[in-house]
């Protein structure tokens, strides 16, 4: 959201960055109010304009107008005298399933539907204010987030691992950046995918056009190197059961590199997977396929394993979770799908 960008402020000497973005190689020159228009969330032209009049809107360093011009290669910021609403952070009783806890570290099973950590349009009710409400005096990770050492979207579900030390956030951090963890998810794609088991590549980077969406950039021109090995667990003709292993962490991973591919998530309505994107134009077939979708009303992807070392002992934890119900269902649906209409 951006109802900041209403507020008359006065300005001080601090200002707070609320909004980076870097043009691309390939911007024509453009408005900053309509560049910024492409970018942040629910923005009207009127309330980038104020941000301007009132000198919040930066481009390389220097306060423009809204007219400024932005070029490729530019660094925009929009910045004001208050800290972003998601560093406001405030405790409340969220429940936490924690499938194991030490002084060290707590590992959590995170139901589809919770967000992970604050930001615009969710500036409360996340697993972040839960956490700071059981727990005391977690450690800031790089981002000045309580205790978390990576993340998993909204609407995926499964594992995570939260530092409750300094010690335990720089340890595990590490291991996250070295790529020593363990990560396996379980997903469901559209399409029936030509190889039992494979890796996709190519860098991922926000969209050049649309914010709210990654991209991935082959030619390596945009975004960071991202690496996904999958295998196939299961066929059902329409759509494939597969494992995914993580050699690199970027925000949306396994969703944008298998619509890269052309094998969307299913139910994925942010990537097109909330479409029927393989199979007949039958009505019955339709009706099935709008009634999975209501059995799992988003992207079908659980985080199920976990391993990293920990922090203090140097043992090797592995834990594992179970399919949620939602998608153990769908699952359930297309196996006898494919059973009575397949073979």
């Amino acid at each position: 959201m951006i109802q900041e960008l209403d507020e008359d402020l006065d300005r001080d000497d601090e200002l707070y960055e609320h909004y980076n973005f870097k043009a691309g190689k390939g911007q024509d020159p453009l408005r900053v109010d309509k560049f910024l228009m492409n970018f942040v969330e629910n923005a009207t032209r009127n309330k980038i304009q104020q941000a301007a009049k009132q000198g919040n809107i930066f481009v390389n360093g220097q306060a423009v107008k809204s007219n400024h011009r932005v070029k490729a290669n530019d660094d925009i910021k929009v910045m004001f005298a208050h800290p972003p609403h998601e560093y406001l952070l405030a405790a409340e009783n969220i429940p936490i399933d924690i499938i194991y806890e030490d002084n060290n570290l707590l590992v959590i099973n995170k139901p589809a539907g919770l967000v992970v950590h604050p930001g615009h349009g969710n500036y409360s009710g996340t697993l972040i204010n839960g956490l700071i409400y059981h727990f005391e005096n977690l450690p800031n990770n790089s981002s000045n987030r309580p205790g978390l050492v990576h993340r998993i979207d909204k609407d995926t579900s499964g594992l995570l691992v939260i530092a409750k030390t300094d010690e335990a956030m720089v340890h595990l951090s590490n291991q996250f950046f070295h790529k020593t963890s363990e990560r396996e998810y379980i997903a469901i794609v559209w399409g029936n995918l030509l190889s039992d088991e494979g890796t996709i590549t190519g860098h991922i980077g926000r969209h050049l056009k649309d914010r709210l969406l990654m991209d991935v950039f082959p030619d390596g021109s945009h975004g960071k190197e991202a690496v996904t090995h999958y295998k196939v667990l299961e066929r059902f003709g329409y759509v494939t059961l597969v494992s995914c292993r993580l050699e690199t962490g970027r925000t949306h991973q396994i969703r944008v590199h298998f619509k890269h591919i052309g094998h969307p998530l299913f139910n994925d309505e942010r990537y097109g997977g909330n479409k029927i994107c393989k199979g007949t134009t039958f009505a019955k077939y339709k009706q099935f396929v709008e009634n999975t979708f209501k059995i799992l009303p988003r992207q079908a992807l659980h985080a199920k394993t976990l391993g990293f070392e920990h922090p203090v002992t140097g043992k090797f934890l592995r834990f594992d979770s179970e399919i949620p119900t939602d998608m153990q269902q769908a699952i359930e649906k297309w196996r006898n799908y494919s059973v009575s209409y397949l073979e």
